[in-house]
């Protein structure tokens, strides 16, 4: 069955979707996007997905589309019109179509294009990706430098993760000046003895939605956290590691580099943080 989404004020069928080739976000790159989670037909932690999606906007001076109170309607539009409920809804925005290509940014009144579609996902939050853990390799960090911003420039990240799977792993940690930055598409952690340990904020690294809320779960639950950089070695010594995004939740990572982590299973802090998030999205969940 063919999806609706939504382009620039209309809600079409995904087989009549258009957008111009002069479009900045297919020219340059110029865009950003948020991937928000759905569980039970409703949005997971969307103020936050709106605050910094408005950060990004605000950092690459470009204007909203919409308000965002007006945006929440549309997501929950495309949610209801796609039965999604358990699933993704991805939101992008591109600097829009000037009528030309140029480098430099076109005239501030230029209207900026919006584009949403859904992903139904069901067994979004079952355990079993949870239970087998995944994989990973080390990879260079190559990306630009303001990979606090969550721009479509991820051309860097899809070739890491074909690193990985031609490696035959799940995913790749980058690492730059001997530390891991962060997962292809989510935030890493490593535990070791009580302490969770994952890379401070900063432009090295994205400002995880549900980074932010698994650390405040963390904290609430006594567990000791620290943020900092930690190296490859340090997680192939650590007890267990973990990734969190908005499509993982909370999934724990039981190899780098081909050497076990841990148990090579699921440990009990990754379980436990997996299992308050999922909880407590539920309740809060618009």
């Amino acid at each position: 069955m063919s999806r609706t989404v939504y382009v620039n004020g209309d809600y079409v069928a995904e087989a009549d979707a258009k957008i111009s080739v002069f479009d900045r976000g297919f020219l340059f790159a110029d865009g950003v996007y948020e991937v928000t989670s759905v569980l039970d037909g409703k949005l997971i932690d969307y103020d936050g997905h709106a605050t910094r999606l408005q950060r990004s906007l605000d950092e690459l001076e470009m204007a909203a589309p919409m308000p965002m109170e007006e945006l929440l309607e549309v997501h929950r539009e495309m949610v209801r019109l796609n039965n999604i409920d358990e699933g993704l809804v991805y939101l992008q925005i591109t600097r829009g179509n000037p009528g030309d290509r140029d480098f430099a940014y076109p005239p501030a009144d230029t209207k900026p294009s919006l584009v949403l579609f859904t992903q139904s996902k069901p067994g979004l939050s079952s355990n079993a990706a949870a239970e087998k853990g995944l994989s990973v390799i080390s990879a260079p960090d190559m990306r630009w430098g303001r990979r606090d911003i969550k721009t479509v420039q991820l051309l860097y990240p899809s070739m890491a993760k074909m690193l990985a799977k031609a490696a035959g792993a799940d995913d790749a940690w980058m690492v730059e000046d001997g530390f891991v930055t962060e997962g292809s598409s989510n935030n890493a952690y490593i535990v070791k003895g009580n302490t969770i340990v994952t890379r401070h904020l900063g432009n090295e690294i994205l400002a995880g939605i549900t980074r932010a809320a698994v650390l405040r779960f963390a904290r609430e639950s006594q567990m000791k956290v620290e943020e900092r950089s930690f190296t490859v070695d340090e997680a192939k010594d650590a007890d267990e590691a973990f990734v969190t995004s908005a499509t993982t939740f909370v999934t724990p990572v039981v190899s780098i580099d081909g050497e076990q982590i841990g148990d090579g299973k699921q440990g009990s802090v990754a379980a436990r943080l997996r299992e308050i998030y999922i909880e407590e999205s539920r309740k809060a969940a618009v």
